[in-house]
């Protein structure tokens, strides 16, 4: 897929001149560097099965990316947070809060502390996601 670069930014996007908060990107090692080290560790889990995808990583955190964004992840003080888009609800012992995105698309906010927490349905959902 062809992306548009931000020349101030110099972040990619999949639309030419997309909306976006021009911020810096930065890599993934150093998103996380700041935290515990097992943020890293369930944020490989969650990305090690996904084919090529774009990883914009930001300060706050990544932004997961295929034909359009379908995740964010975003490191905090007690848990690494997962945006993840899917076009229904679903259900699960992890998932704190399930937003409306439009476009019959439903945003799931998962919080996640262990590598375990990462189970089979969750990585089926990021499969998911990334297939739009």
């Amino acid at each position: 897929m062809s992306r548009w670069t931000c020349p101030q930014c110099d972040r990619e996007f999949a639309r030419a001149r997309q909306s976006h908060v021009c911020v810096p990107g930065c890599t993934v090692d150093e998103t996380f560097a700041p935290h515990p080290p097992v943020y890293r560790e369930i944020y490989d889990r969650l990305v090690g099965r996904l084919g090529p995808l774009h990883e914009d990583a930001v300060r706050v955190g990544v932004f997961l990316k295929s034909e359009r964004k379908f995740a964010e992840i975003r490191p905090k003080a007690r848990s690494l947070n997962l945006w993840l888009e899917l076009p229904r609800q679903v259900e699960h012992p992890l998932i704190s809060r399930a937003l409306p995105i439009g476009g019959g698309r439903t945003a799931h906010l998962f919080k996640l502390t262990r590598v375990e927490d990462v189970d089979e349905q969750i990585l089926d959902w990021m499969a998911e996601g990334f297939d739009g």
